[in-house]
């Protein structure tokens, strides 16, 4: 009897893989990922109202002005969310949109859990043919790394990526990812990212790691070396959040290449004139490069 089509194994499309993207962006472009966050009070400031029409024109706005100079693109997930079935229609308009202006994509969803639940979430978020399916996603492995395995895998299938949460820059944060001391949480997630990324090929893997930009000295307290993992280093907190360009190299050191730094209000701050925020990136991004 043949093998029923919901067991078969879905071919893999012929597409080059998210880190040897997201390498050849970073390359071209700079190491900048622009985050789409409207936050009511920035509907509010460009004049919009914190609606569903108001979602849709900032979120294009912000792809059509920045989709040509940035690597990657990342809505925050729960700010459309909040809107509820519309809002979530407007971000799939938007993903469409971004890939349509060919800006690679980061849902940051923060997505976590296990078994069925963690495939129907990679389902949503990694599969081709899903209205959501975004370039990358962001994960949190802390119900256990290999507990992301279903999300880790699909995105290997299709050629997508996923950014797990290692260090970030919350003050809670520390309670979880820091215990352990040289044997760490958040270094056994930089570890098991490394491993992961011995499948791939090439200067970058598809598995990266979110570290806020704002971390200190983390890296250097509890001894974790970034070099090992081979994948993209998502480093929210550049500009609104304090973080400067040189806070970046003094925080990632031999790893920043690796680095792709995350400005959101820093930037939509700018808004709502295309110019602005086509003017707010290119700065950003002359300060990402300047030595």
């Amino acid at each position: 009897m043949p093998e029923s089509t919901a067991t078969q194994q879905a071919p893999r499309p012929a597409r080059e893989s998210f880190g040897s993207r997201l390498a050849a962006a970073m390359a071209s472009r700079g190491p900048l990922c622009v985050g789409i966050d409207p936050h009511p009070q920035l509907l509010a400031d460009w004049g919009l109202n914190d609606d569903v029409a108001g979602l849709e024109r900032f979120s294009l706005t912000v792809v059509e002005a920045v989709a040509s100079l940035a690597a990657a693109v990342k809505p925050q997930v729960a700010l459309y969310e909040r809107h509820g079935s519309a809002g979530m229609a407007v971000l799939e308009r938007t993903l469409a949109a971004s890939a349509e202006a060919g800006v690679l994509s980061i849902a940051d969803a923060k997505r976590g859990d296990i078994g069925s639940t963690m495939a129907a979430y990679a389902d949503a978020w990694l599969r081709d043919g899903s209205s959501l399916a975004a370039d990358s996603v962001t994960l949190s492995p802390y119900l256990g790394f290999e507990s992301l395995r279903p999300a880790l895998d699909l995105a290997a299938q299709y050629g997508r990526g996923v950014f797990v949460l290692a260090l970030t820059s919350n003050p809670e944060g520390k309670s979880v990812q820091h215990v352990g001391g040289s044997d760490s949480v958040a270094r056994r997630i930089v570890a098991a990212a490394a491993g992961e990324n011995q499948r791939y090929e090439g200067a970058l893997g598809s598995v990266g790691l979110v570290v806020g930009a704002t971390i200190g000295s983390a890296l250097e307290d509890l001894d974790i070396d970034l070099g090992p993992v081979r994948g993209a280093i998502l480093a929210p907190g550049l500009g609104a959040q304090g973080a400067t360009p040189a806070d970046l190299r003094a925080t990632f050191g031999e790893a920043y290449p690796s680095v792709l730094a995350t400005s959101s209000r820093g930037i939509l701050a700018a808004g709502p004139a295309v110019a602005a925020l086509r003017g707010a990136t290119e700065e950003t991004l002359d300060g990402l490069r300047s030595e």
